[in-house]
Parts: structure tokens; sequence; C-alpha cells
């Protein structure tokens, strides 16, 4: 496939270009504006070493919030965790330490993965657009200290998970139930989790095909964002 090479233009070669993978362009920048235009399209950076690749998988694995499902495991521990005693019990915060929880994303140590996409200019790009208003972080505290959270970006009414941490059993777990709840309480009408992985599978997440993708994205984002 032709792989296209972006420059300091703001712009991307169309999403049915994109290869199996979804692989999609290389280079650019991770400028608000560009961020801003990749995530209204459905496009999304990983870094490879010192290159930004650009991807648009089809299809695309996707979580309505309508439709999450909360296991029997996972019931019990929110029923648990509401007469737990202060020092176990999990607190749930949003947007009160974004900082900490992309640095705990990019540092933990993850099984049969060798280092981590979110590099030193991939944390300075979202915590800028932290500061934009576009990214937001969940945050769960257990006796004072950050032991889980996730982090992604929202626009219009579409919210793009991009990573999530876990320091103790089921803080991860604890932290995306609960913020799915509060997205679905402030309209969100579609998480894109972009890639398969058979934990979110288990909460209802989905593959649907590109086109319905970039449909809801046309649909839920509005075409000035800033």
């Amino acid at each position: 496939m032709a792989l296209w090479i972006l420059d300091k233009d703001l712009s991307f070669p169309p999403v049915e270009t994109a290869g199996e993978e979804g692989l999609l362009a290389i280079g650019g920048d991770l400028k608000p504006e560009r961020l801003l235009l990749a995530y209204r399209k459905g496009i999304f950076p990983w870094y490879e070493g010192d290159l930004i690749l650009w991807w648009y998988p089809d299809p695309r694995f996707v979580l309505f919030p309508n439709e999450l499902k909360i296991n029997h495991s996972t019931k019990s521990l929110l029923r648990k965790n509401e007469t737990a005693g202060q020092t176990e019990r999990f607190e749930l915060t949003i947007n009160k330490a974004f900082k900490e929880v992309i640095r705990n994303c990019k540092k933990i140590i993850r099984p049969g993965q060798e280092g981590t996409w979110i590099t030193d200019e991939v944390e300075e790009a979202y915590l800028s657009m932290h500061k934009l208003g576009f990214a937001h972080s969940a945050e769960v505290w257990q006796a004072g200290e950050l032991v889980g959270g996730l982090y992604g970006l929202k626009l219009g009414k579409i919210f793009f998970g991009e990573s999530m941490f876990s320091k103790i059993s089921n803080a991860s777990r604890f932290a995306f139930v609960n913020y799915v709840q509060q997205l679905t309480h402030e309209g969100i009408a579609l998480i894109d989790c972009q890639v398969y992985t058979e934990y979110l599978e288990s909460f209802g997440a989905r593959m649907i095909p590109g086109k319905e993708f970039k449909e809801y994205l046309e649909k839920y984002i509005p075409e000035k964002l800033i």
C-alpha cells in the first residue's frame, strides 16, 4: 500500500486508504489542531520508536454506553465497595489528577507488552488537550493514594478512550464502569475503544463497520471545536 507522509499542512488522506491493519499515515506532529482534526475523522496516533503513526482501524471496536454489561463479579465489587471501610473503599474523582493518570498509564508494566506508545511527546500533547478542555481523566483512590484510572478525549457526544492503569486488583474495572455511567449521564452516545480487547468485550464493546463509525462521528461531533 502507498503510505501517506504528513507534512506541516493540517490534512489527512481519506480514511478509506488505510491498510488492512488500519495504518493510514506517518509523520506530522501532535499539535492540538492536528489532534482535533484527526479524532474528528476517527484517526488516532500511536508511536513506533520516534515515528508518529496514524491509524484508522476498520471495523472499529466501540462501546455504546447503553449496552454496558456489568457482570456478577463487577456487581459484587460495587456492592462491597459501598460497605467497605475507609482504608479499603475506592473513591472516584473526575479530572482531579490528569497528569498523574497519564504518567501512570505511561509507566505501568503490562504483561506481554514491551515499552509504551505514550512517549514524552504524547504525554505533553494530551496534557495540552486537557488544558484546552478536551482530554479528561477518571481517577480511583484508596486511602488517599491513586490506585487506578483512565483518560481519553471527549469531542461532542463521543468519548475516545486512550489508556487505563491499575496498581491493585479491580481499580481500573471500578474506574471504567463508573466513568461509563458518568458519560451516559453527560449524554455521550459512543465510546471509541479503537482496537479489540477481550477485557472491553466483557463490558459490551463490539465491532462496527468503519462506514457506520464515520457516520457517528459526523452526527455527534460539531464541525467547529475551537
